[in-house]
């Protein structure tokens, strides 16, 4: 009650005084960092999809549009995530200092600001490369907007997981801008970041566990404890690492891939597998470690995978 009273009370004194945010505050407001991390992804997939073919003119033009078009569509849903997630961003050490909440954006103009990058976003995909990159564009805005952050973020420690689709999206939109289509390849990418993504987020979750108990969102570490949370970023790992060499068998990679992933996986499947064992402060640092190297990791994956299709 005293909680969504003061949101109240912050989101009418920002709408009072009317004060207009510089362009860096709206950039900010769109989260860069996680929209340059899904183009990195849309840039494998697009190149894993051309399997080293020279860049015509119209596949230029697409590449263009669909890097466009994603970052748009992306960032407009980052921004209405902000907009939606402003009550509780207070409670939290790393975002109380957001656009929003700190009142240097009002709602009404966030809103409208991340709808118009939405909308623009999806009219260049649907126009600019094909209406199936829209489609997907659009499948995963709507799970991340409205599925995961006005919904089961707030009741269910499986927000994450099922979140996840929307963030599988962008690598396999880069894939069917060029196919136009959804084969097995293209499951196996969504496969391959739909799996990365809970360890990822457990791990972050247990570094910021006394952020999210604050906020009252249910993660998983602070719900069923940290033992559990580390089983799970256990059984993830154990299942993404053998989706992650199916791209070799399919030839949509060569060897260079399949050395690198081994190596990466291995070394991801052994700290998943210490962490089990571990406790207190061992535990919090090995956290932060996978945290890390959850990012390093998909990072060479995407990389291999630019570099083998070329």
């Amino acid at each position: 009650m005293e909680r969504s009273m003061a949101v109240e009370l912050q989101s009418d004194s920002m709408e009072r005084t009317g004060e207009r945010a510089s362009l860096g505050v709206y950039y900010r407001l769109t989260k860069p960092g996680i929209v340059f991390a899904n183009l990195l992804g849309t840039v494998a997939g697009f190149l894993l999809a051309m399997k080293g073919a020279p860049f015509t003119p119209d596949l230029m033009v697409t590449f263009f549009f669909s890097l466009l078009g994603i970052a748009l569509v992306i960032a407009g849903g980052t921004t209405l995530n902000n907009v939606i997630d402003r009550d509780i961003d207070g409670y939290m050490e790393r975002t109380k200092d957001r656009p929003i909440h700190s009142g240097r954006v009002s709602v009404k103009a966030a809103t409208f600001f991340g709808l118009s990058l939405a909308v623009t976003g999806e009219a260049v995909l649907a126009f600019g490369v094909h209406p199936q990159a829209a489609l997907l564009a659009l499948i995963g805005f709507v799970v991340y907007v409205i599925i995961y952050t006005l919904w089961l973020k707030r009741i269910t420690t499986l927000n994450t997981v099922i979140g996840g689709i929307s963030g599988a999206v962008p690598t396999v939109m880069g894939y069917v801008a060029v196919t136009g289509r959804m084969d097995l390849t293209a499951w196996i990418l969504f496969s391959i970041l739909f799996l990365w993504q809970p360890p990822h987020f457990l791990a972050l979750a247990m570094r910021r566990h006394t952020d999210y108990k604050n906020a009252c969102v249910p993660m998983l570490p602070n719900v069923k404890g940290f033992g559990e949370a580390k089983k799970q970023i256990f059984y993830y790992t154990v299942s993404l690492f053998p989706v992650s060499l199916m791209l070799y068998p399919l030839r949509a990679v060569g060897w260079l891939y399949l050395v690198g992933a081994l190596l990466l996986g291995t070394v991801y499947l052994i700290k998943a597998y210490q962490g089990l064992h571990r406790r207190g402060e061992e535990e919090k640092r090995w956290a932060s470690f996978m945290f890390r190297y959850s990012i390093i990791y998909l990072t060479l994956l995407y990389l291999l995978m630019m570099v083998d299709a070329a």
